[in-house]
Parts: C-alpha cells; structure tokens; sequence
C-alpha cells in the first residue's frame, strides 16, 4: 500500500488481502512445481497431488465428497454456469419423484417445457443479469420480493413454484446489506417440488456453517478472495446426481465438466484460506461481530438522521452476517461521502464492488424499501478480523465529520 498513507480498510464484503500462510503455500507452484497437472509425466504429479488435497479440504468443510467439487473462475462463472446449465437442461426436463409438481402437470395435461427460473429482486447482478439474457431468449423468471431486513417469505417462494419451475436461485447471504436467507426451509420446499435449488454462497462461504444435505441445497458457488485467498478462482459444488452440461467447453479438466488448464497456484491458495478460514472461523465471528456492533451503536448514537440498513443489530437471531453495516445518512451524497472518508484513508463502498461506478441507487436497498434518496446516500462497512477497536473510532470520526461538512455545504437542516 502507498508508503505515505495509513489506510483503513473496511471493504471486505469487497474482497480481502490473501493471508501470509496463503501466499506461502501458493509460491512453489508458480515456479517450482509449475507443470501442467493434466500432462502425463511425473513432474505433474505434484501440481495435480495439490489440487486433489484442496479439493479435499473443499469437501470436508461442506460435508460432500470430493467428487461434487468443480473449480472455477470465481463466483460470477458459477453463477453463469449454473443458470444456462439448469436453463438448458430444464427445457428438455420435468422433476421426476415430486407428487406435488406431477399433480400440477397432469391438471395442465401435458409436460411444459421448463422455461421458468424463480430468484429474487436482491441478487447479485451476475444472476440478475444472467437471468435477463435468459429472458431475451424466451425463459420467464419470477424476482420475489424480500421484507425490510432482505429476507424472502417461503409462502411467497412456494406460490410461485409453477410446473414448468426448472431452478430455485437465492444466495445465501446478501453483499451488501448482509441478510443471510432462510436456505434450509428454501432446501426443503425445493426437494418438495422436486426442483434444483442454487445459491451464490460467496459472501457466505468461510464466514458461516453450510451444511448444504442438511439444508437441501443441490448446487453452490463461492469465490477465494472473500475469505484470504487469491482472485481468479472459486467453485461450485454439484451434488451427485444433479446433470448439468459443461459451461467452458475444450480438454478434459474437472472431469470433463469445466475446460481449461487448472490454475495450479490459484487452487492452491483456495484450499489453504478455506482450511485456515474455518479453522478460525468461531473466533473470528466473535471478533467481527463485536467490531460491527460497536461501530453501528456509535454511529447511530453520534451521527444524527442516520439508519442502519438491513436486518437489526444486535443480531441475536443470526438473519445477518457478523462483519455487514450499511447505513444511509440524510441529506448526504453517497458518492461525495465515499471520496471524504478515501481522503482521509478510510476503505468503504456504496454497496457491491462489482457495480462501483454506478450512479444509480441500489437495487438491494430499493427492494427492502429504502427512499431512493437515503439508497443514494448509502455507505457499506465491513470488517475483518485484523480490524481493531481503534481503527473503529477512528472511522467513526471520520465518517461524523465528513457528514457534517457535507451536510452543511448541502444546506441540509435535519428532519
């Protein structure tokens, strides 16, 4: 980082640095064991005994086999891949084994085609946007709609389950406001209806249990660099059983389901942060959650016409991630906030990195009913375990000053 500036970086809904004992682990595979794992001699050897041990270390924490374990580019290819794949194939499919769905078809009295997704309006662009072009192209999809803290209802999700359902798509915790979704009770009324049920577990993975048998899920997508590893590599959990035909299309790797030359370093890295990340993970949830607490009770306590949006804090029903704050301030332009505190070193985002840049206010916080106007004047915090109690205060009178300052300068005189 620059040399002359003390950053505070509280952007790790963003992504996170990649841990020392990562970065050590990743190294001889750039250069020392840097053979193709595909090849057939014995210096591959090693590169492919190293994506084995990561794809094992993978599974364990899931609870799978190894088997149902893909790597990937990163949480977006997963989230393509897993709707143009159900999108395909649900075309040509109707669930077999489900009464309920098997009634509703013989009262159409043909099997539909499967044309229908169900996800809902808080997404990630990358299933929002892949869900339009799926649009474009002649599939429906219906976008339920979430409550004031971001959570759907399951009788709505239940309702609107048609015959020709071929994927339930809901992630499993939010980016930016950090609600974490109802995914068992969402699990058990896939299973009912015999439908696939994917979710996006990027923000989720490493930060919270995932028992995706338990909890019904089929298929789960998550990303390295939101928990200490690198960028450029994630994957996607397929349970057994479920055929979904290959995105990336070439050689053979990962068993012939997802082309392209392993990245050996890469894998690596992802193996060696899932394993640290869980092994750490209670103590640093306690860590996070009471960092986040203590800076939410301080700025609503110090900075007036301020609202934290999202589920409650303190979360004592677990309905939001222990590192999210997102709050909004009153007559306060968010991105003139953002460049304030960046100013004075202080890491923060209006909502999802991935649509940084962006003028418009967020779709997420629009769904859960936030005035467009407090959703453009949105700031989201997100803490890491290497964050301390100091760099909290420090944010805070950073964040009270720069929204007096813009306060006064926009004339704004309270409610």
């Amino acid at each position: 980082m620059n040399g002359e500036k003390k950053y505070i970086y509280l952007d790790h809904a963003a992504t996170t640095a990649v841990r020392p004992e990562v970065l050590e682990a990743m190294l001889p595979y750039f250069t020392e064991y840097y053979g193709n794992p595909s090849s057939i001699y014995s210096m591959s050897s090693e590169p492919r005994r190293a994506i084995a041990k990561a794809r094992a270390r993978v599974a364990k924490v899931l609870g799978v086999s190894e088997k149902e374990i893909y790597f990937t580019g990163g949480g977006s290819e997963s989230d393509n891949w897993v709707l143009l794949a159900a999108a395909e194939a649900g075309a040509k499919r109707l669930a077999e084994g489900s009464p309920e769905l098997q009634s509703a078809v013989k009262r159409e009295k043909e099997i539909p085609a499967g044309k229908h997704i169900i996800t809902t309006k808080i997404e990630h662009h990358a299933i929002l946007h892949t869900c339009e072009y799926l649009e474009d192209r002649g599939f429906e999809v219906t976008y339920l709609d979430v409550d004031s803290s971001g959570r759907i209802r399951t009788e709505d999700l239940e309702a609107a389950i048609r015959p020709d359902t071929v994927l339930i798509c809901v992630m499993a915790a939010n980016n930016e406001i950090g609600t974490v979704q109802p995914l068992a009770e969402i699990g058990a009324i896939a299973k009912k209806y015999g439908i696939l049920f994917y979710t996006d577990a990027v923000q989720a993975f490493a930060h919270m249990d995932l028992p995706v048998r338990e909890w019904g899920i089929d298929l789960l997508g998550a990303s390295a660099h939101k928990f200490g590893g690198p960028r450029g590599v994630g994957f996607l959990y397929i349970r057994r059983g479920v055929k979904i035909r290959s995105f990336i299309h070439g050689g053979a790797q990962e068993r012939g389901r997802r082309a392209g030359t392993e990245n050996t370093p890469g894998i690596v890295g992802l193996g060696a942060a899932t394993e640290l990340a869980m092994q750490e993970l209670a103590e640093n949830t306690r860590k996070e959650r009471e960092l986040r607490d203590y800076l939410v009770s301080r700025v609503l306590s110090e900075i007036p016409d301020s609202r934290l949006n999202g589920p409650a804090v303190p979360d004592t029903a677990g309905l939001r991630l222990a590192n999210n704050a997102n709050f909004s301030f009153a007559g306060v332009d968010g991105e003139s906030l953002l460049i304030m505190l960046d100013m004075e070193g202080i890491c923060a985002s209006g909502g999802s990195a991935c649509a940084a840049g962006s003028l418009e206010p967020s779709h997420v916080l629009l769904a859960i009913g936030v005035p467009e106007v407090l959703a453009q004047a949105a700031v989201r915090m997100t803490v890491g375990p290497e964050n301390t109690k100091e760099e909290i205060d420090r944010a805070v009178e950073v964040l009270a000053e720069s929204v007096k300052t813009l306060r006064e300068r926009s004339g704004y005189r309270g409610k």
